[in-house]
């Protein structure tokens, strides 16, 4: 666990010191499912998060978050992390994520989020994207899993 939130800090480092080139800003809704070895709920939320680039081809971002699992005794869980990923092609990001969020009812553990996306351009503000993210969870917590889509905007 401390590994994976020092490489999480080391993330948001980065992207913090990062010189700007075309940066990007984004807003996003998102929707999806969460499961563990027996349960599966929806979830629904919003992320905003700053992506820097790195050249042509390649891209460090940061994001916030804030998700519910549609079910009873559960609260929004805030997320924080980065994102690091290229130019697959063009309106083509493909990347990997590593996010810490809070706790999603009152008697849950934190979790780590590690996983990857890929959003596209849908013109030249708005875009898609889907994401797999497992979730490490710790103190004898099952880890879970969570599969999203969303639709965002860009500024």
């Amino acid at each position: 666990m401390r590994i994976a939130l020092v490489s999480l800090a080391a993330v948001v480092a980065v992207a913090a010191a990062t010189p700007a080139l075309a940066n990007e800003a984004r807003v996003e809704a998102r929707g999806g499912v969460i499961w563990d070895g027996s349960n599966s709920e929806a979830t629904l939320g919003v992320a905003a998060g700053y992506d820097y680039d790195l050249g042509e081809t390649a891209f460090i971002g940061i994001q916030g978050s804030a998700d519910k699992i549609l079910t009873d005794d559960t609260r929004v869980s805030w997320g924080v992390g980065g994102r690091i990923g290229v130019v697959a092609a063009p309106g083509t990001k493909v990347y990997a994520l590593a996010d810490w969020q809070s706790k999603n009812c009152k008697y849950c553990n934190s979790a780590v989020g590690v996983g990857g996306g890929v959003q596209q351009d849908i013109g030249t503000r708005y875009y898609l994207k889907a994401e797999y993210q497992h979730l490490l969870i710790g103190d004898n917590t099952p880890d879970a899993d969570r599969g999203l889509v969303g639709v965002g905007v860009k500024f």
